[in-house]
């Protein structure tokens, strides 16, 4: 199993926050004009990311792979959680624009 050890701290950053009640160090990761695709919905700017957050229930995550591709950082993992189909395997989370201290384009999906 690969770690979130070999990937981008501020992505090591998202996943540990991502798992947690307290959203708004979650908020603070992402730039005001970030996007989030999520099941094939994109949520555009940090108060439509707010609405998607207080959609999505609390989960936890086991990461499988990091990958550095072209066009960003990939990390697949496991998600489990109170929702159907939970654990849900090779989940794809496709960090395709940020920085050492902000994300500004997320892509969720299998």
């Amino acid at each position: 199993m690969t770690t979130t050890n070999t990937a981008p701290a501020i992505i090591r950053r998202y996943f540990q926050l991502a798992s947690q009640a307290d959203k708004e160090d979650f908020f603070a990761l992402f730039t005001d004009d970030a996007v989030v695709e999520d099941e094939s919905t994109e949520y555009c700017a940090i108060d439509a990311i707010r609405r998607w957050r207080s959609d999505v229930p609390l989960v936890s995550y086991e990461i499988t792979d990091v990958e550095d591709t072209p066009t960003g950082t990939v990390v697949t993992a496991t998600i489990s959680g109170d929702f159907p189909g939970s654990p849900f395997a090779g989940l794809r989370f496709h960090f395709d624009d940020y920085d050492d201290t902000r994300i500004r384009k997320l892509r969720i999906a299998p």
